[in-house]
């Protein structure tokens, strides 16, 4: 049995302002688009054929409640310096910018999307250790 994720989708409160980021700045292709009376939702896929569904409720007014079950999504790319910058110039709010990581072989950068969702820019200079952070060679 094969298992792997497909698609992720999040609720987003202006459609046209998430565009901007996930298809303009993160240069995601938008695949198809969905239209009920509820809700409006676009799927935008990455170059690895991973997908994510920006849904709009149409009844959703004010901001996203985000709560605390979703901390970050992942973004790989083989350019974290670029990708950082085109994610700042359609207005990302910047977390932290490219950097490359001391205990992990990556360069990352943080940003948030126009709903607040962190995003982690990845970029991999080589396999990971199967245990890598700062506490991986502690002796507990």
């Amino acid at each position: 049995m094969k298992t792997s994720i497909d698609q992720y989708c999040i609720n987003v409160t202006d459609l046209d302002k998430s565009l901007e980021f996930w298809e303009k700045a993160l240069q995601l292709e938008i695949t198809h688009r969905i239209e009920t009376d509820e809700f409006t939702e676009i799927v935008l896929k990455g170059e690895d054929g991973n997908r994510i569904q920006l849904a709009r409720h149409h009844a959703q007014t004010g901001p996203i409640e985000h709560g605390n079950g979703f901390w970050k999504l992942y973004l790989a790319t083989d350019d974290c310096k670029g990708l950082f910058q085109r994610c700042v110039d359609v207005g990302a709010e910047v977390m932290s910018e490219p950097e490359r990581l001391e205990h992990w072989p990556v360069t990352a950068a943080f940003v948030k999307d126009p709903d607040g969702y962190v995003v982690e820019i990845l970029e991999h200079h080589g396999e990971a250790p199967a245990l890598s952070g700062p506490a991986a060679n502690r002796d507990d």
